[in-house]
């Protein structure tokens, strides 16, 4: 089939165009990526490095990291290198590619996330089939599924944008290449594009959201009415509020966004809620994990007292 696009190139118009803002704004998103970069580095690094940490609880955290770094990566440089330029160019084919990483990449984190959930209630519920259930047969599995589905469901919604018509103007109300944003600037019918980003996006993120919460609701009823140790009962509920935390400041933002799509909605709207889940939950859940786990902040303290040992031979 022949292409049909016109526009060879997208200008992303950024958050702001003023500069004074831009300066600043550069100088806090730079922090916030270098700290996503150094937390979820060091997380991973633990999961890797650290015998006692090879269980599928951190072998789902290491993998939650890994997608954050990707994920901050496809978005935050483009919209550092804008806050410097006066005119942020993107080709139609980078436009694209950005496109498909952002929804990979992000659906495979609130997979991930369901994955995650499923994983606490089989180990807090299950405990005497858990090693059985959850092997590493098991684990490989469920995270290869989580990557797959995450990159088919991109790459549905990269086909179908890419066979849009678009004939002008090409200025993206956005600091990246997001489907609505472009869909305002397709020149031919967007209804199918608007509709599978409602039904299968907004499922994605529901599907995943109610099985995290139905995990969670069995965990709570579980410690409730079998467990008779206080004790016992802190130490789950400690390990759980880390994940409600992340599901929280991920799940919510992404249904708001997504699940009630349309074209004519707010850009500011729009930018200010991708910024919550593409900037700033990268951030946290490092912070969230290694501030609330005992386990991970004894194996990053056993490796840095283990590199300045060495470092003093």
């Amino acid at each position: 089939m022949e292409n049909q696009t016109e526009v060879h190139e997208f200008i992303l118009l950024g958050l702001t165009p003023d500069h004074r803002e831009q300066y600043t704004l550069f100088v806090m998103f730079l922090l916030l990526y270098l700290a996503s970069l150094l937390g979820n580095g060091a997380i991973l690094a633990v999961a890797i490095v650290e015998p006692r940490l090879h269980t599928p609880m951190y072998f789902f955290l290491g993998n939650l990291s890994c997608l954050d770094i990707c994920y901050s990566t496809v978005t935050v440089p483009k919209m550092l290198s804008g806050f410097l330029t006066d005119h942020q160019a993107i080709s139609f084919i980078g436009c694209l590619v950005q496109l498909h990483f952002f929804y990979f990449l992000g659906s495979g984190e609130g997979i991930l996330l369901g994955v995650m959930a499923f994983d606490r209630y089989m180990a807090i519920c299950n405990p005497l089939r858990y090693t059985v259930i959850m092997n590493k047969l098991t684990c490989l599995l469920l995270t290869g599924a989580t990557w797959a589905a995450g990159f088919f469901h991109a790459l549905m919604h990269t086909v179908l944008t890419s066979r849009l018509w678009f004939c002008g103007p090409n200025h993206v109300q956005h600091f990246f290449c997001d489907i609505k944003p472009l869909l305002k600037l397709a020149c031919s019918s967007t209804t199918l594009n608007l509709s599978l980003l409602n039904i299968v996006t907004g499922s994605i993120a529901l599907g995943a959201f109610f099985l995290t919460l139905l995990s969670y609701f069995y965990i709570i009823s579980f410690l409730f009415f079998k467990v008779q140790s206080w004790e016992s009962c802190w130490k789950a509920f400690s390990t759980c509020a880390s994940h409600l935390m992340v599901v929280a400041i991920m799940y919510i933002p992404v249904i708001f966004n997504y699940l009630l799509a349309s074209a004519g909605e707010s850009a500011e709207r729009e930018m200010t809620i991708t910024i919550l889940y593409s900037a700033v939950t990268p951030v946290l859940n490092p912070l969230i994990y290694t501030l609330r786990n005992q386990e991970v902040k004894s194996a990053l303290k056993k490796i840095f007292s283990r590199k300045h040992l060495f470092g003093r031979i």
